[in-house]
This record gives C-alpha cells, structure tokens and sequence, in this order.
C-alpha cells in the first residue's frame, strides 16, 4: 500500500505544484471539473444509456399525468404507482454504475484531503500530538522520548491515558517547519511528519501501522512498530476561499465536479 499511496500522493503533489502560482481554489476547481469530466466517461462505460433514458421518459409521463389530472384520485393513484415504479428501476440502473465509481472517488477524496483540507500548525500556538498505542501496551512503562526539530518546542511532559490507549505531548512551532518529529519506542525510532507555518502545502493525517489502513489515512509510510497503532497531529481544517465565502474543500470540490458533468453530459452522449 505504500508504493500505492506514494505513486497517487507524488501524481497529486505535481499537480498541486504546478497551480502553487495561484489560490487554492483554482486548482482545486481545475481537478474537479476533470473529476467531472471523468466520471461522465465511466458513467457511459458502465451504465445503460436506452434503458435510462426509457425510464426517465417514464418519470416525466407520470408526472404530467399527475399534473393534468389532479382532481381524478383514480388517475393520480395510477400514476403515483407508475412514478414510484420508474423511480425504483432508474435508481437501480444508477446503481452499478455508482458502485463502480465509488472505490476510485473515495481513494482520490482521502488523498486529496492532505492538501485541501489541513493547515498548517500556527507558530507559536500550542498543538496537541497524540500517539495510540496498542493493547499490549502497559501503562506503567517508561513513556516514549520525543525529539522535535529546533523550530519545535515540547512543551509538556508526557501525558498518559490508561482506559484511551494513548499518549499525548504538547507542541509549539516558533517558526516556519517542515520536518520530522521523532519517538523513541521499545529502542526503535519512529517518525511524524510535522508541518508549521503560513504556506499551504501537503500535510498528511493520521499514520497508522496497518497495511490496510493506509489505504485509508494515506500520506506517510506505515509505522514499523507493533506498539504504537497511530500517531496525530490535530491540525487546524482549512477552507477554499471564494469570492471572499470560505468554502469546505469537499462541498466545493463536489459542486464544480457535479457542475461540470452536467453541463458536459450532452457532449459525452451520457443518461444521467
């Protein structure tokens, strides 16, 4: 999963580069509408476009119908049926070709998120990192040393939480950073990515010690520890600004993406 994740993370750090020029939002905007573009072709590649179009035919007849003979209660009856009737097939029909996307989009949105949806840690403003450790974990061990670059200060001892499973220290960037903290667990080193400043910039989440979950909270290779399960830093969310509204990543990234399929959807000779 690691090859995986760098492969997509350094695909989506060129694109994100090549638009550093710019705010946030015009390459954000750029990659959904491609987004758009993409889900159009694997909408017309795995869905039924006669069929669609016959059932959607469907929905308008009953509609009409139950416009025009709204004061028959036997017609709108009728037609009440033959509408929940058309509905049920069209959702259904929408179904695989959903089913289909829905792998892809989830992957590209958990991706996306280390560079749309965190900021960087303010400096000098205290952070929270937590470090979860496993269940074979005995609290009353000595807690993990944690060494931070000189542009960090460790500003607490280490906290423990027994019933939680986890250790957590205090931070606070003095300056700009972008760098690695490091704990020293059971005698291993074992490495978090630490981002600080202004510039927006990729800022993974959470690193986790299962191959699977990476695929999941991708950004930074697994943890080579059967101690620690996951280490966070709690980073502040970040918006995409528009016309001066600060928007979600996600909300917008949908809309441009939604946007642009529909006003594309005659082009692709696509059914939706």
């Amino acid at each position: 999963m690691d090859i995986f994740n760098a492969i997509v993370d350094s695909s989506l750090l060129f694109f994100f580069t090549a638009f550093s020029w710019a705010p946030p939002v015009v390459g954000l905007s750029v990659l959904a509408a491609a987004t758009g573009v993409a889900i159009l072709w694997g909408w017309g590649k795995t869905s039924d476009p006669a069929r669609m179009k016959k059932v959607k035919d469907s929905v308008w007849a009953a509609l009409f119908e139950l416009r025009v003979y709204v004061d028959e209660p036997r017609v709108t009856w009728r037609a009440q049926k033959a509408l929940f009737t058309a509905n049920s097939r069209y959702m259904a029909l929408a179904l695989r070709p959903a089913l289909w996307m829905l792998v892809p989009m989830a992957l590209l949105l958990v991706h996306l998120n280390a560079f749309y949806g965190r900021a960087p840690l303010p400096v000098d403003r205290d952070a929270i990192v937590t470090m979860g450790m496993s269940s074979a974990w005995d609290p009353n061990s000595p807690a993990p040393q944690l060494a931070a670059p000189p542009q960090v200060l460790v500003t607490s001892l280490p906290v423990r939480v027994p019933d939680a499973h986890e250790i957590s220290w205090r931070i606070r960037p003095v300056s700009a950073v972008s760098g690695q903290l490091t704990f020293l667990v059971d005698g291993r080193r074992v490495r978090k990515l630490i981002e600080a400043g202004s510039r927006r910039r990729f800022i993974p989440g959470r690193s986790v010690n299962s191959s699977l979950r990476t695929l999941w909270l991708p950004g930074e290779h697994r943890i080579a520890s059967n101690t620690v399960e996951w280490i966070e830093i709690r980073y502040p969310e970040a918006f995409v600004s528009v016309l001066g509204v600060q928007w979600n990543w996600l909300l917008w990234f949908f809309a441009v993406s939604m946007v642009s399929a529909l006003l594309l959807k005659k082009r692709f000779g696509v059914v939706i």
